[in-house]
């Protein structure tokens, strides 16, 4: 879970805005980000569709979940890397 949900909901009252770190996290984890809304996308277009779904909707799909797979897999070293890093 991120930083950003984890924030104190008094925090959140006052629409102060993200923190810096809140900024940071979130820019490290844009390229993932980026992954699912691409995945989104083609879902929905793919559903838009309906039964006249092409392969190449089908083929986007599967791209896309490759991608989100790879971000997510990228992701999570970058994060232990970091998490280790501020171990040490």
């Amino acid at each position: 879970m991120s930083k950003l949900h984890r924030r104190p909901r008094a925090a959140l009252r006052n629409n102060a805005g993200p923190t810096r770190a809140e900024l940071t996290a979130i820019e490290a984890e844009w390229s993932l980000i980026a992954a699912e809304l691409a995945l989104v996308d083609a879902e929905v277009a793919a559903l838009a569709a309906g039964s006249a779904v092409s392969e190449l909707a089908r083929r986007r799909v599967r791209r896309a979940e490759v991608r989100v797979a790879v971000e997510a897999r990228s992701w999570a070293g970058r994060r232990a890397g970091m998490t280790a890093e501020a171990a040490a």
